[in-house]
Formats: C-alpha cells, sequence, structure tokens
C-alpha cells in the first residue's frame, strides 16, 4: 500500500518552488525602488498569477573510445507538465501535474525521484539550486544497446544524483531584469544587459547494480565496467545576460556564464576505486523571449546548467547536462493601491 501512494505521489509530478528573499518585506520593499524606471517596471502593489506547460531534462553522456560507435547516453523519462504558479515579490509558488495523455512514454521505463530546479533573483543576484535525483534511465537514441532496433534499452536501476548551488552577481540590476524574462512579475520596456560573476559548487554520482556501458558495446568503450562515477566541482565563473527590447514589450533575453571548474573524479570498478583531480569547463544558461506588459505577459523559456566531468581511470570526458523548458501565460493582478513613486 505504501508502495502505491509512493507512485501515485510521483505520477503526480508536483513541483513546489518556494524562494524567499533573505532580506525582510519591508527591506524588500525599501529596495524594490533602486532602479531606473525607464528600462523597467516593477510592480510591487501586484500578485503575478500564471499557467503554464514545463518539462525538465537531465542525462548523462559517456563518449566511446572507438568512432566505431556513439555516446551512451542515459536519459531520464521526463513528464510533460501542465500547472499554475503565483509570484509575490520574490517569492514563488508553482504547482504542475503530469497528465497521462501528454505522456505516452511506455516504451522508455519508469522514472521516479525528486527533480528540484530552483532558479531565483533577490537583489542583484541569480541563484540556481538543484536537487535532481531521478532513478530508471532509458538510452537514447531507440535500438541502441537494445535487443531490437524497435525498443530502447532500458535500466530501472540506474540513478542519477546532482546536488548543487550556484550564485552569480548581477551589477547592473539598476537597468536589466531577470525576472521581467523568466518570472513575468516586472517588465523590461528597454534593451539593457549585465555582467555576471561568481561561481558554483555542485555534487553528481551516476550508478548503476551493473557496468554503466552496455555489455553489447563494451568493446569501444576505455570506461567499460565501471559501475559508479562521482564528481565533487568548485568553480568561479564570469559571463553576460542581455535582453533586447522591441517596441516595448517584445523581448529576447539570452544569459550564459562560463565557470573553470576544479574537479574531484571517482570511479568505482567492482570493489577498486580510482580518484583523479582535473580541471573541467561547466556552464550556467538562461533564455527567454515573448510579450510582456504591465498587464499581461506570454514567455517561453530556458533555464539549464552543463558540466564536463574528466573521467577517473581513462582520458574520457563525461557529459552531465540538466535543467527545463517553460511556456507560461501570465497576468499582474493589483492586490493593494500602488505605490506612488512607480513610474511606467
Amino acid at each position: 500500500m505504501k508502495k502505491t501512494c509512493y507512485y501515485c505521489c510521483v505520477l503526480m509530478v508536483l513541483s513546489l518552488q518556494l524562494v524567499w528573499s533573505p532580506s525582510s518585506l519591508h527591506a524588500q520593499r525599501a529596495k524594490k525602488y533602486d532602479h531606473d524606471s525607464t528600462y523597467y517596471d516593477m510592480f510591487p502593489d501586484k500578485l503575478t498569477v500564471r499557467v503554464f506547460m514545463s518539462q525538465k531534462f537531465v542525462y548523462f553522456d559517456i563518449p566511446p573510445s572507438s568512432s566505431s560507435f556513439q555516446e551512451v547516453k542515459y536519459k531520464a523519462n521526463a513528464k510533460l507538465n501542465t500547472g499554475i504558479g503565483v509570484t509575490w515579490h520574490n517569492v514563488t509558488l508553482n504547482l504542475a501535474y503530469g497528465f497521462s495523455g501528454l505522456n505516452k512514454t511506455a516504451d522508455k521505463g519508469k522514472t521516479t525521484g525528486l527533480d528540484l530546479q530552483l532558479h531565483t533573483f533577490p537583489h542583484k543576484w541569480s541563484v540556481d539550486f538543484l536537487v535532481v535525483m531521478p532513478k530508471g534511465m532509458y538510452l537514447s537514441p531507440k535500438g541502441y544497446a537494445a535487443a531490437n532496433s524497435s525498443s530502447y534499452y532500458v535500466r530501472p536501476d540506474v540513478k542519477e544524483r546532482i546536488f548543487g548551488l550556484a550564485a552569480y552577481h548581477v551589477p547592473n540590476k539598476e537597468k536589466f531584469s531577470y525576472r521581467a524574462a523568466l518570472v513575468q512579475n516586472e517588465w523590461q520596456k528597454k534593451s539593457a544587459g549585465s555582467l555576471l560573476y561568481g561561481g558554483e559548487a555542485y555534487y553528481v554520482i551516476m550508478e548503476g547494480d551493473s557496468a554503466m556501458v552496455p555489455k553489447a558495446i563494451q568493446s569501444g568503450f576505455a570506461t567499460a565496467g565501471v559501475t559508479e562515477m562521482r564528481f565533487i566541482d568548485l568553480a568561479p565563473g564570469i559571463g553576460y545576460a542581455y535582453t533586447a527590447v522591441m517596441n516595448r514589450h517584445f523581448f529576447i533575453t539570452g544569459s550564459l556564464v562560463g565557470n573553470v571548474d576544479i574537479s574531484l573524479s571517482t570511479e568505482e570498478k567492482g570493489t577498486t576505486a580510482v580518484k583523479k583531480s582535473t580541471v573541467n569547463p561547466s556552464f550556467a544558461y538562461k533564455g527567454a523571449i515573448g510579450y510582456n506588459s504591465d498587464n499581461w505577459a506570454i514567455a517561453a523559456s530556458i533555464t539549464g546548467n552543463a558540466f564536463f566531468s574528466k573521467s577517473a581511470s581513462t582520458s574520457s570526458r563525461y557529459f552531465t547536462p540538466a535543467g527545463g523548458f517553460k511556456i507560461a501565460l501570465s497576468k499582474k493582478f493589483l492586490i493593494r493601491k500602488e505605490h506612488p513613486t512607480r513610474t511606467k
């Protein structure tokens, strides 16, 4: 009974995102007007309500050592979710459900586990927080390493774990707004951008009950026989974000941060563990396109992180991306008298 209830909860795919600014609400209101209102507007007296569709992604690439083989790409069987959400100041709550009619993916096996990807934008900062724990993955494309070409190679025992925090300073917060593009509770009216700098810390684990490379293709991989990979990454990073605005309402936003990771890699093959310290690149990216105003907004967006990690026992380099897509329609509702200092 407990197991049945657990899977019912997993099928619901409820995504709860609750992010509090470190300051008090009084301090928040004092800071809300520390911006150039000719570039973007804030709405401290409005509640932003949205309906959306979203899908998260996470996978793990193992490169081959022979050009005759393609990479082993494990993917989580992610659901397409429909949801509703609200944003008040820097607090966002989203609830989503994966309807079975939109998710005909039984041939890819079942993925369970937590997928918490939070992206928040307190004053002059962009912060990403990840706790991603899928269990049950499949190989892409269909037929690769599988018993026949019309089916996927499915591994219900494979587990991936990503724990991480990234924080980047946004010094031009006076003219550039992340929230306008990704949360739509603000409105960017003129083009602007900002330098980004900060750092990240991540811990990634990939493991299975048997070798991660399927037996049928092990001859093409130097990492054949490895059952578990672990990576600890610490990195400084620098990048840039920019929003191009057309006719005050239509916008395109792009943001990219490059990091130089100091990594500790560990691989296990049976009872043997091998460790190596390496330097690898990683990236944090965000993008959005849509229409925004002081009343309505519609936008498509993507947020994600991508890590490269060197094998501890070979010259191979693993690739681990995680992120999500979203299409949202939102409306700003006035719930109290507007602050007299705000200008449109």
